[in-house]
């Protein structure tokens, strides 16, 4: 060998070595981000229980449907009151909650003359393991199963509420977001870095950052082995720690939430939209909204309802309730619903 060869292959000898070292320091990285990195501890929030006054007593039942798995999973209907038969309103909760917690919003829309109905989600309340699901996408199939399955009647309308309100703009901007003619987003989450987002989500999520960012990355490479891990814990008061989902696996993070690139969501969306929500919300910035949605080309009617005074009460004030409604009569008289019972 020539010197000049034998330079060479020392020199690729180093690279190499140098290649495994940033590789095994990358792999270690990873590996501690996946295995040390989960969600710290948060307190719980303190405060009255803005479910404390709510008369639950006239709570339907849990009914069921199939999903594609042979899941069975948990929705409540609401019947339509003595006003004039409208459409119909699916109602999906927000983090960590349930159907029965949408109990005076979908009262106030059965005595208005909608058909109601309030998904638990999977992975919340009675659908299945709380804080998990299979794979990320299996949230927009059980909603397609839904509608499949219970087949609502006139214009339907999906109404959402925070995380919730994320999911459905994830579900609108799929093809599958012609199953409904309408979407009202109730102070939507959008995403992590929208201008919306109060700083710690108002104190009621802690997200494990270092492994949420490892999980990605291995995401991206295709293995998702490790995605029914925890990356958010919720700041659940200890009488529901039982009764809700106190933390998300990735999965389940990841799915019920828009895309990461939210204003591709809303750009996408191609039936009548809008937002509500309320004058004071300690997790989102009621005036960024309206920027948010225009920034993706999209103008949507953003209402700011008075009296609101927390994120909460947006789905219990009455005067929110009633603005709810407003909303939806207004959506069905610009949308082309469908013909009442046309199958889907």
């Amino acid at each position: 060998m020539t010197p000049s060869a034998a330079r060479r292959s020392r020199a690729r000898s180093i690279a190499l070595t140098a290649a495994a070292v940033v590789g095994l320091a990358a792999a270690a990285a990873l590996a501690a981000a996946i295995t040390c990195g989960g969600p710290a501890a948060i307190a719980p929030r303190d405060g009255a229980d803005p479910y404390a006054a709510v008369d639950f007593s006239d709570l339907p039942p849990v009914a069921r449907f199939a999903a594609r798995d042979g899941a069975a999973l948990a929705y409540r209907t609401y019947e339509r009151g003595a006003a004039e038969r409208r459409g119909s309103i699916v109602l999906l909760h927000g983090s960590s909650s349930r159907s029965d917690r949408f109990h005076p919003l979908a009262r106030g829309f059965a005595a208005a003359g909608y058909a109601v109905y309030a998904l638990d989600m999977r992975g919340h309340g009675d659908s299945g393991v709380k804080g998990q699901i299979a794979y990320i996408g299996q949230l927009e199939d059980d909603l397609e199963d839904f509608m499949r399955a219970v087949q609502p009647t006139g214009c339907r309308t999906l109404v959402a509420f925070s995380a919730g309100g994320g999911f459905a703009l994830r579900f609108a901007a799929d093809g599958r977001g012609e199953l409904f003619d309408n979407f009202l987003l109730l102070a939507p989450v959008l995403g992590r870095n929208a201008t919306t987002q109060r700083p710690s989500g108002g104190g009621w999520g802690s997200i494990g950052m270092p492994r949420t960012v490892a999980l990605v990355l291995l995401n991206g490479v295709g293995i998702t082995a490790l995605n029914g891990l925890p990356t958010i814990r919720f700041a659940l008061r200890p009488q529901y720690q039982e009764q809700l989902t106190p933390q998300y696996s990735f999965a389940l993070m990841m799915n019920f939430a828009p895309h990461l690139d939210y204003q591709a969501d809303i750009a996408a969306v191609r039936q009548p939209m809008e937002v509500l929500v309320g004058e004071t919300d300690e997790q989102f910035d009621p005036t960024r909204y309206a920027p948010e949605f225009r920034a993706a080309g999209r103008e949507v009617p953003v209402t700011s309802v008075p009296g609101v005074t927390s994120h909460l009460d947006l789905t219990l004030n009455p005067a929110a309730v009633a603005a709810a409604v407003a909303a939806v009569g207004r959506l069905d008289a610009g949308a082309a619903c469908r013909s009442s019972g046309s199958p889907l």
